[in-house]
């Protein structure tokens, strides 16, 4: 396997391999005790829990066509960012995958900002309950 980092510089490829083989792994998502990786068509990336600086579920709604009507799946997504942008928004398996994700998060990069930065104001605003802002 090839290991792609997302922000900082490579690492060690035995260990970046023995830590993605012992992570939990949720969807796309494995949950490593040092970094976050997840897959992106052939690729795997990673990023260390101390470079992500924000992180937020991220809600879209996709317009279907359904045999009674139209309708709206609400797809769950986890954002990460640094200090200037968004640095990936991964698909999530579902609502109840992403409450566990956020859950597990929290214990895994402390430091990080939870929720979506506020244009408005400096004030931090923690991701509602079904993920929209």
């Amino acid at each position: 396997m090839k290991f792609y980092p997302l922000k900082t510089t490579e690492e060690n490829a035995q260990n970046l391999q023995t830590e993605y083989k012992s992570a939990s792994e949720i969807g796309k998502l494995r949950l490593g005790t040092e970094r976050l990786y997840f897959r992106s068509a052939r690729k795997i990336y990673y990023i260390p829990y101390t470079d992500i600086y924000r992180y937020f579920r991220r809600v879209m709604l996709v317009p279907a066509k359904l045999c009674c009507g139209r309708g709206d799946f609400a797809i769950e997504h986890l954002v990460i960012c640094d200090n200037d942008s968004e640095l990936a928004q991964i698909q999530l398996p579902g609502s109840r995958a992403a409450k566990i994700l956020m859950e597990k998060m929290s214990l895994l990069a402390p430091d990080a900002i939870v929720g979506m930065p506020s244009d408005t104001s400096d004030e931090e605003r923690p991701a509602g309950e079904d993920g929209v802002q």
